[in-house]
């Protein structure tokens, strides 16, 4: 239904790999000379990562995109030594409210504009001298995809932090990275490659940063060595958590990586390939445009996303969320009202976030549309 949970078409290969002895037993990588197959494919996971992101260092895998942005926002405390964080009125409130909640308990201030389909309006009048941090998403909330580089050149200038969101990891196959527009630290949702939806979880976060700052980084990142006869072979490089006797002083106190879930996003994304990876994406947007050209002859309907991947908003002549239920009485699945994201704010009342993606047919946008109409 979108809103941060795609529905992708995983192999039937993924599974049976990730199954296998080798990986499905094999647990921590702290003893090198028994985890060899662990710690590469972690660092295959961490290469993947980076290359999709647009950044120079990545880890071996968060829990999932809200607790990673989590870090990202206490990681750039540290780097900066200050203490407040601007949240954009476009990044989802899951990801918001997680960031709060830590923020509560861990001493920081939290700035969370309104919701708004311009994600950056409002953020660079915000900033100053106590700074340390501003997210955003991309594409946001409602599918709005954007150029952050004039962003990034204020955040540079302030002297804070640039953090990036990707709730739908597919649409780095067809859009410009955020670290090619300068961002600090991005972080992101990998459910979307090698991991089906499961009823809300497990998902895998990512968490990638500039090289600059990889001493301040969560959780444990896995590196290149030799071994004794001169082989290539693997190491965790970094891992200052707190079952290393740290306690308060780790960087990160989430206690394990996504293991499983990274595997199956590192598997699948080898066999698509770069190549597969860009056509997948590409077949996604193409449905999306082919759905919203469908949607924009529903009478009462309005585009409310001008520029997007594979997920846009709407606006209805009323509320969305009784249409969402009269549809799924009518066997569609609409989407997610802003109702449901925003419940106090009556503005979002109208509106409905709709995501398309390759496993959605032709037929089933015909479906949607004229059911649209109908409750309409």
């Amino acid at each position: 239904m979108g809103a941060g949970a795609y529905r992708h078409h995983v192999p039937a290969s993924v599974d049976a790999i990730i199954q296998r002895g080798e990986f499905l037993t094999s647990y921590t990588p702290y003893q090198p000379e028994i985890a060899q197959g662990t710690l590469q494919y972690l660092f295959e996971f961490q290469t993947q990562v980076a290359m999709l992101t647009g950044m120079d260092v990545a880890n071996a895998s968060m829990y999932d995109a809200a607790t990673a942005a989590v870090e990202a926002v206490q990681m750039a405390n540290r780097v900066t030594r200050r203490g407040k964080t601007i949240l954009s009125g476009a990044v989802h409130p899951h990801y918001r409210e997680t960031i709060e909640t830590h923020g509560k308990f861990s001493g920081f201030e939290v700035v969370s504009l309104a919701p708004n389909l311009d994600g950056l309006a409002g953020i660079e009048a915000k900033l100053d001298a106590k700074t340390a941090s501003v997210v955003v998403q991309y594409p946001n909330v409602f599918g709005r995809l954007q150029d952050l580089t004039a962003l990034a050149a204020a955040c540079q200038k302030a002297g804070a932090l640039l953090i990036v969101a990707i709730p739908e990891i597919v649409s780095m196959g067809a859009v410009t990275p955020p670290g090619d527009m300068g961002a600090d630290i991005v972080v992101a949702e990998g459910q979307s490659i090698g991991n089906a939806l499961n009823f809300g979880g497990p998902y895998v976060g990512l968490f990638a940063a500039k090289e600059k700052y990889v001493r301040q980084m969560p959780g444990r990142l896995c590196g290149e060595t030799v071994d004794a006869d001169g082989k290539r072979g693997w190491v965790l490089t970094l891992s200052t958590r707190e079952q290393h006797i740290r306690r308060e002083k780790a960087t990160s106190n989430i206690c394990t990586n996504s293991g499983l879930c990274a595997l199956a996003f590192t598997v699948h994304l080898s066999l698509l390939g770069e190549t597969g990876l860009r056509r997948l994406a590409g077949l996604n947007h193409a449905l999306a445009t082919t759905l919203e050209a469908k949607l924009a002859k529903v009478k009462g309907v309005r585009l409310l996303t001008d520029a997007y991947f594979n997920e846009f908003a709407i606006e209805l002549p009323r509320d969305a969320g009784d249409v969402v239920e009269a549809l799924a009485d009518k066997g569609v699945l609409a989407g997610v009202p802003g109702s449901r994201l925003w419940p106090d704010d009556a503005s979002m009342a109208k509106t409905l976030i709709v995501a398309v993606t390759e496993t959605n047919t032709v037929e089933d946008m015909d479906l949607f549309a004229a059911k649209l109409a109908e409750v309409l």
